[in-house]
């Protein structure tokens, strides 16, 4: 997938002009990229609308005009945009009870070893993780992680010869959810790009 440049993003005074339309279109998009696997995780896939309008909206809220500092976040969110065969998405990790924020999130260390997409029968593949997120005793609720597809699997997702499913086989948390159709034809889309 293409990386995102400067012509790609809207000065503050342009973006304004296009922020609800485009709002919208984010949000239709991303409810057919929001997968939720069990209660407590959420992965949202990114591709290079999402990752723009992230770019935009850090941009309008911190008020950045200052060409190299625009560079700067760019070069950042780059890192979201998935490499050729690759889903990239944000994992989120959800926890209600606040009060006990860091033992919930302590259980769910070891993560980055058990997080799996799977395409018809095919092996499953682990998810990669972003390092710096998670430690011995601390991690963090929101991940980045890449799936690499190899071209057979790749050729059944898009084919929807098979349903794709995504799992996590951890000791403190087991969830598992088909993408819908829906979500596997988004997904799809992002690897014949």
């Amino acid at each position: 997938m293409k990386k995102i440049g400067l012509d790609d993003i809207q000065g503050l005074a342009a973006y304004e002009n296009i922020r609800e339309e485009f709002r919208r279109e984010i949000i239709e998009l991303k409810k057919k990229r929001r997968v939720a696997v069990g209660a407590q995780v959420t992965l949202v896939f990114e591709n290079r609308k999402t990752v723009i309008f992230q770019i935009q909206e850090m941009l309008r809220a911190e008020r950045i005009k200052d060409l190299d500092k625009i560079r700067e976040e760019v070069e950042v969110y780059n890192g979201l945009i998935p490499d050729g065969g690759e889903l990239s998405a944000t994992l989120l990790l959800e926890i209600e009870d606040q009060t006990h924020i860091r033992e919930e999130l302590l259980k769910f260390l070891g993560l980055d070893e058990a997080v799996f997409i799977q395409v018809g029968v095919g092996p499953p593949i682990r998810a990669r993780f972003e390092e710096g997120h998670s430690k011995e005793d601390k991690i963090s609720a929101v991940q980045y992680v890449r799936f690499s597809l190899d071209p057979g699997l790749i050729q059944a997702m898009v084919e929807k010869k098979d349903r794709t499913r995504l799992f996590i086989d951890h000791p403190h948390y087991k969830a598992e959810t088909t993408l819908t159709p829906e979500s596997q034809q988004s997904l799809a889309e992002d690897l014949m790009v």
